[in-house]
């Protein structure tokens, strides 16, 4: 990033490496200040006339108003009020007002700060996060020394708020290993570390995913849109598998979120080493492409996701991730599960790993939540293995296990439990809670977890759409097979389907494009699970049905309850 700060529609970003500021003094006549009243202005217009009208009243343009707000700011950070002579000041609750809701306005935005560093010793690390810090506290103490002269008093209460930026990222330029074809992506900085002020709560552009991914046949790094220092890479951990993510800053905010869904790779893991895959996100040509490659001279995953309004989604932005693992995964043999899994531990010794899966909205989350509530009394401890996506392989014995992708959960508010957002809302990403099908992302297991081998106690299907409770489990292999290949739910609206719909396997992310790949996996691993004798089900969570079956999942977490508890 060359300039010292960057604002697009509600993000803003500052570059500490060209501009950093100490003093209020600096903060008021700096080009990112200024910036910022071009910002205000006319969202004042818009939105709060009467404070618009106030402070434009007898100048000729907006470039003379905001010369004499600099000037009236720049004197109330080291005078009185009584000593200055303003228009402004005549009317001190109307100037009073237009700080108040210039500074909430400036908390309203997505605000990142970038510091760009040349090595990784603990003094680079520790100042990024002082840094940071630093920033904070100063224009907190700008706006509340403004505040209280034009009120003529101290405040009685102070609330510590995050007054500077949500969220700061260390950069730090990596040797990528890259094949010459993917010489663009040279001197792209990687994200090395990352300091988030939670609970983040960003206000994306869309509330759902619409579009599928679809399988091209060239490669997307031909279409790649470079620009000048416009690139960051997120260096992501997805399960076992290490894939460049970049993102053009305009998706600053899905870069950032990732930090609780996929582990972040060290300076070790990714300076130097090939990816297994690569995702170019938000790239500007023109298109609303949603699409990736094999390239299979290099054997690298590529995907694309074009820049445009609807994809400022975080939805996107793991779907893309997720489909590059899947098929990665289906290559070496793996079958992808677009489900949850979670090893539940009784007190009395019992541990049963119980996996789930169905497509968005079938209730996989909302049934290990509703379980995990029921049996509080009796779990001593549980692990979530995975939340969305994960895959099903047989070890070295022959037993089918399991492993995770995400160490987060990218679940609806709607559908968790009303004490789980809060409990765990000092770690969360929400976006946009004041809207249908909000969203938060949680921190949900350790990478150790989701990348270690879990034994498979019992494989159900999350049925939302049939009037029944509880669950069943198949005594007819092919039965259960044609369940879990047909795909049924019905669809909740958090993607572009609604009603009763079918998706191959579940999964429109992987295995729906490469079914014929797909088809031999889910026989090889059906024959494992009933040789093996693990039992094969569907749970009925009831989601779909009218006022969600009056609470049907309930009953779903009882039966698995009593499952649970067998020896």
């Amino acid at each position: 990033m060359k300039e010292s700060y960057y604002f697009h529609n509600n993000t803003v970003i500052l570059n500490y490496s060209k501009k950093y500021i100490r003093t209020s003094n600096e903060l008021v006549q700096s080009e990112g200040f200024d910036a910022y009243l071009d910002y205000l202005l006319p969202f004042l217009k818009k939105h709060h006339y009467e404070l618009y009208a106030y402070v434009s009243d007898g100048y000729a343009s907006l470039e003379d108003v905001k010369k004499e707000l600099k000037l009236v700011l720049r004197y109330l950070t080291v005078m009185e009020v009584e000593e200055l002579d303003h228009p402004y000041l005549a009317k001190r609750h109307m100037f009073e007002a237009l700080i108040e809701e210039g500074y909430n306005c400036w908390r309203s935005l997505q605000r990142y700060s970038v510091l760009f560093s040349s090595n990784e010793d603990g003094y680079q690390q520790q100042n990024f996060i002082e840094a940071d810090s630093f920033e904070n506290t100063v224009v907190l103490k700008f706006y509340r020394k403004v505040q209280e002269r034009i009120q003529g008093g101290q405040n009685k209460v102070y609330r510590q708020l995050q007054a500077g930026t949500n969220a700061s990222v260390l950069l730090q330029y990596y040797d990528t290993n890259l094949p010459s074809v993917y010489d663009q992506l040279q001197g792209i900085p990687f994200i090395n570390r990352m300091m988030l002020r939670t609970p983040l709560i960003l206000h994306p552009k869309s509330n759902k995913r619409k579009n599928v991914f679809a399988e091209i046949d060239h490669n997307p790094i031909h279409n790649f849109v470079k620009g000048v220092e416009e690139w960051i890479c997120y260096p992501a951990k997805v399960g076992s598998l290490l894939i460049f993510a970049y993102f053009h800053r305009d998706h600053i905010s899905s870069a950032i979120a990732l930090a609780n869904l996929f582990e972040l790779a060290s300076l070790e893991e990714a300076n130097g080493v090939k990816p297994d895959a690569i995702l170019l996100f938000g790239n500007k040509d023109g298109t609303k492409d949603t699409v990736f490659h094999y390239d299979v001279e290099n054997d690298i995953w590529v995907g694309k996701v074009s820049d445009s309004e609807e994809i400022d989604y975080f939805g996107y932005t793991k779907k893309a991730l997720l489909t590059l693992h899947n098929c990665s995964m289906m290559q070496k043999g793996w079958l992808p599960i677009h489900g949850a899994m979670v090893n539940m531990y009784l007190k009395d010794g019992t541990k049963k790993g119980l996996m789930f899966m169905g497509d968005s909205g079938a209730g996989k989350s909302e049934t290990i939540e509703a379980l995990s509530i029921l049996a509080s009394d009796l779990i001593d401890h549980q692990e979530i293995v995975f939340d969305d996506m994960g895959s099903i392989h047989l070890d070295a014995n022959g037993n089918v296990v399991a492993q995770g992708s995400e160490i987060g959960a990218f679940v609806r508010l709607d559908d968790l439990d009303k004490g789980t957002a809060y409990r765990d809302m000092d770690r969360s990403i929400f976006f946009s809670p004041e809207k249908m099908n909000a969203r938060v992302v949680l921190p949900a297991s350790t990478y150790r977890v989701i990348t270690t081998d879990q034994k498979v106690d019992c494989f159900l299907y999350a049925n939302n759409y049939t009037d029944c409770r509880g669950l069943r489990f198949f005594e007819n292999q092919e039965e259960a097979k044609q369940t879990f290949i047909e795909g049924k739910r019905f669809a909740l609206g958090t993607t572009q389907e609604k009603g009763i719909s079918t998706t191959f396997f579940s999964n429109p992310f992987g295995p729906v494009q490469k079914k014929e790949e797909c088809m031999p996996l889910i026989d090889r691993m059906f024959d494992a699970l009933y040789q093996t004798g693990i039992p094969v089900g569907e749970v009925y969570t009831c989601l779909g049905l009218e006022n969600k079956g009056d609470h049907g999942i309930d009953e779903a977490a009882k039966a698995l309850l009593e499952f649970v508890k067998q020896k």
